[in-house]
């Protein structure tokens, strides 16, 4: 075998476990789709390279993977670091109810609390300090408490390095100047948060905490080797381990090659990995065995944003992209659990809009809505993004179905929006109360009202945890049923929607399964 470990992606999944597994002196090769971005190469100009394309990434590999599918649009990372390259920051965890039902029984909240604990600790959370709360904070505390809610109203958990002296009331005080660069524990340079809002676009000074700060650089210390525009698209098992096929992206081309390993992770997100595996089945025909489960139970985790109009500065282009919550995962509201967080809009967005836009990408209506809340400054600075996740019925479908224009295989959603409607609109009238209390004036996204079409940066399942390949696809341990030492560690194999931020929820499950693989001897 060439490798001990192919890890395919470096999300939350595939960095945590490449880096577990080096530290134990496995040899472990990283495979990313994406390529390594850094501050001076973000996308910044509407001509830059923003987005992945799907048909030809020899010639689009850009930072933000769209893809729309009838009544839903999936964003997700394209980079070294995954997910962690365009989410919000927060880092939570969900209630320890959501393990009740409908996982594995050794999946309990109590057994995933040590993991969430290392989780936490390693990416260097922490809550904005009191003297930086941002204007949509003050408001969310204050809607809380006219709305009835003011007991519901907590401060988040973020990945993001602040500096206690800054101040929004200092000269100049988004200046990138104003940052201050330390080192971090994996001996990496960042500096400190000067709220200038382009958490999902790149931090401009490395306050986000994103994965190539942290547990990638680490990984990589301790020998592991991490590969960048590397597209799997096959998977094989072999005498002693598995094959992995992939084209290399150079120069406009694509170069197929492959490697072997005795162990194989996939961490390709909640789509990614899920559209490999039904390749690998249904169309290589290389795992003929894999669970007649694959595919199924998928999740948007109930993400919905409403903005709100009001005639006071609410500036929501400055400061982290979410720091707090109005938490309603009891079911007190119509019995449906979600909480409502405090939105941003990165000052950058009306660039990667203005490129969408011209690219003619099929979520049209989508991007016009947004294009008409940014035509200009100052209207722009009065809405509030009132942003929410929640319970939703976890009942999506992938599938390969050929495409009518092309004859190619192509990824497929069934989505029956019916049994989740009552959550999102139950978010929808909570959005709209906390507007009303606090003088704003809600305009529910037509997208919504008009097509009950949703976009979500939070995927998950379509590889679930099961007992069985009746229920899933892989075990607790994120091993596929059927196939010793192939796993799966990433949001694809988390059962049931979360109803609130999942990144440490699956970084938790990822250092767990590499415990258990370095425990097993695998």
């Amino acid at each position: 075998m060439d490798f001990d470990v192919i890890v395919i992606g470096s999300g939350f999944g595939g960095a945590i476990t490449g880096c577990r597994l080096a530290e134990a002196g496995y040899r472990v090769l990283i495979l990313e789709r994406g390529r390594r971005w850094d501050k001076d190469s973000y996308p910044r100009k509407p001509g830059d390279m923003w987005t992945w394309s799907h048909q030809h990434p020899e010639l689009e590999h850009g930072w933000l993977d769209l893809r729309v599918f009838p009544h839903m649009a999936v964003a997700a990372g394209a980079g070294v670091g995954g997910g962690s390259l365009i989410y919000a920051n927060v880092s939570c965890e969900p209630p320890a109810k959501i393990f009740e039902k409908g996982w594995p029984p050794e999946i309990t909240y109590s057994e995933l609390q040590p993991y969430y604990e290392t989780v936490a600790r390693f990416m260097n959370v922490q809550k904005v300090p009191a003297n930086q709360w941002t204007r949509r904070m003050r408001l969310m505390q204050e809607a809380a408490g006219q709305a009835g809610f003011g007991d519901r109203f907590t401060q988040l958990e973020l990945a993001v390095s602040f500096d206690p002296d800054w101040t929004y009331e200092q000269d100049d005080p988004f200046n990138p100047a104003k940052s201050k660069k330390f080192v971090n524990a994996q001996g990496v340079e960042q500096g400190t948060c000067v709220h200038l809002a382009n958490c999902d676009f790149g931090c401009d000074v490395y306050a986000k905490n994103t994965l190539d700060r942290n547990y990638i650089p680490w990984a990589e210390k301790h020998g592991a080797e991490v590969r960048e525009l590397h597209l799997v698209s096959r998977l094989e098992p072999v005498q002693g381990g598995y094959r992995v096929s992939y084209d290399r992206i150079a120069d406009g081309r694509r170069a197929s090659g492959s490697q072997t390993a005795r162990l194989v992770i996939v961490a390709a997100g909640s789509l990614g990995s899920t559209e490999l595996l039904l390749r690998s089945r249904d169309e290589a025909g290389t795992l003929p065995q894999l669970s007649p489960f694959l595919g199924r139970n998928w999740s948007s985790n109930g993400d919905f944003l409403t903005p709100a109009f009001y005639d006071r500065e609410i500036d929501p282009s400055h400061g982290p992209t979410i720091a707090c919550a109005i938490n309603f995962l009891d079911g007190s509201q119509n019995g449906q659990a979600f909480w409502v967080e405090d939105g941003g809009f990165p000052n950058l967005l009306a660039n990667f809009l203005d490129a969408e836009h011209a690219r003619g990408v099929k979520s049209k209506m989508l991007l016009d809505t947004f294009r008409h809340l940014l035509r200009d400054v100052e209207p722009f600075r009065n809405v509030m993004p009132w942003f929410a996740q929640g319970v939703d019925a976890a009942n999506g479908v992938f599938s390969l179905k050929r495409s009518v224009l092309t004859g190619e295989a192509e990824l497929h959603l069934d989505w029956d929006i019916a049994k989740s409607r009552e959550v999102i609109d139950t978010i929808v009238a909570t959005h709209e109360k906390l507007s009303h209390a606090t003088g704003g004036k809600p305009v529910v996204p037509p997208t919504w009202s008009l097509l009950h079409d949703l976009i979500t940066p939070h995927p998950l399942g379509g590889c679930n945890m099961g007992n069985t390949p009746a229920d899933g696809v892989v075990n607790h341990k994120g091993e596929v049923f059927g196939y010793p030492n192939l796993y799966v560690a990433d949001g694809a194999i988390i059962p049931e929607a979360l109803g609130v931020n999942p990144s440490r929820t699956i970084g938790a499950l990822a250092e767990r399964i590499a415990r258990l693989i370095r425990e097993e001897g695998r």
